[in-house]
């Protein structure tokens, strides 16, 4: 039974690697959103895909819900887990790189910490140790035998592209649902932190067909997220923008292995060089250097404050 059981990377990616998933999570932290027609009229969702999705992150502990009264009936909203609440940083960390990398039309809301009352990006740090910033090329990422045939779990819905997030400024742009709500995407940018570069060594180490490499690999290309050295056999690397999204892996690797159990042997390592321990991810702010906490952020938008990322369940 273990042996088919996905990774708790994988069990994490088949809960949360979903546009449509990640943006009620982030809704429900940016807006405190609780209810159907809210959601529904926010995110412009269908009611079917919305109570689709809904069931699942209930069934996933994700969501939690609540009866309440209003007008003689009772009704239900649904409240974020505890397991839910700690993907904050995963959230806030998209938005970092988003910030950084990917232009858009409406620019992003900008992040305000409370402790320093700066407004202020984020920097990624090593709770081991405390030391920030911390890069991709700080730290060590090693595979146990298991994991990448154990991570590449097919997705529970097809992929689907918003059409309005380009004029959204809350919502994920397409391209950060290109390389983590796809199973081959995600898995082959694991890959890349990896270590590897050619397509035969890809292809070896996840068992994928060369078609579908070949189009992951051009598409990851064509984002700016790998380089292709020329020659015969070109080596596939990372850019900067490509490094830039470590931040974003190391949260779904940290939060994915603490609240999942994996088979033995399916747990990816991430290690901090400088001190040596494991590499537990946390966010500082880049103003006065401080650790953040969800309650004391908060998003404004040309229009309007969001409240502190504070809801729970």
């Amino acid at each position: 039974m273990s042996a088919e059981r996905p990774s708790a990377i994988g069990q994490a990616l088949l809960a949360v690697g979903d546009q449509w998933t990640l943006l009620i999570l982030q809704r429900a932290f940016l807006l405190r959103l609780r209810r159907f027609a809210d959601w529904r009229d926010e995110l412009g969702m269908s009611e079917s895909v919305l109570a689709n999705r809904l069931k699942e992150m209930v069934a996933g502990d994700l969501l939690r819900p609540v009866p309440y009264r209003e007008q003689g009936r009772t009704r239900t909203e649904y409240r974020l887990t505890g397991r839910a609440v700690e993907l904050w940083p995963l959230l806030v960390e998209i938005w970092s790189w988003e910030r950084r990398w990917v232009p858009r039309r409406h620019g992003l809301p900008e992040l305000v910490h409370d402790d320093c009352g700066s407004r202020t990006d984020v920097e990624l740090g090593c709770a081991s140790c405390g030391r920030a910033p911390v890069t991709a090329r700080d730290t060590e990422t090693v595979r146990q035998a298991a994991t990448f045939a154990q991570v590449t779990v097919a997705r529970l819905h097809r992929r689907t592209v918003r059409a309005d997030a380009p004029r959204d400024p809350l919502s994920y742009l397409p391209e950060t649902f290109e390389l983590l709500g796809d199973r081959w995407s995600t898995v082959i940018l694991a890959a890349a932190f990896l270590g590897l570069r050619r397509f035969a060594d890809f292809q070896a180490e996840l068992g994928v067909a060369p078609s579908v490499l070949s189009s992951r690999l051009r598409a990851f290309t064509e984002l700016g997220v790998l380089e292709a050295e020329e020659g015969a056999r070109p080596l596939y690397r990372l850019t900067q923008k490509g490094l830039g999204f470590f931040g974003i892996f190391a949260f779904v690797v940290d939060w994915a292995q603490r609240w999942y159990e994996g088979p033995p042997g399916s747990d990816l390592r991430i290690t901090h060089r400088d001190c040596g321990g494991p590499f537990v991810p946390y966010l500082r702010c880049g103003s006065c250097g401080q650790p953040l906490t969800r309650t004391g952020v908060h998003f404004v938008t040309a229009d309007r404050r969001l409240p502190p990322l504070a809801q729970t369940g």
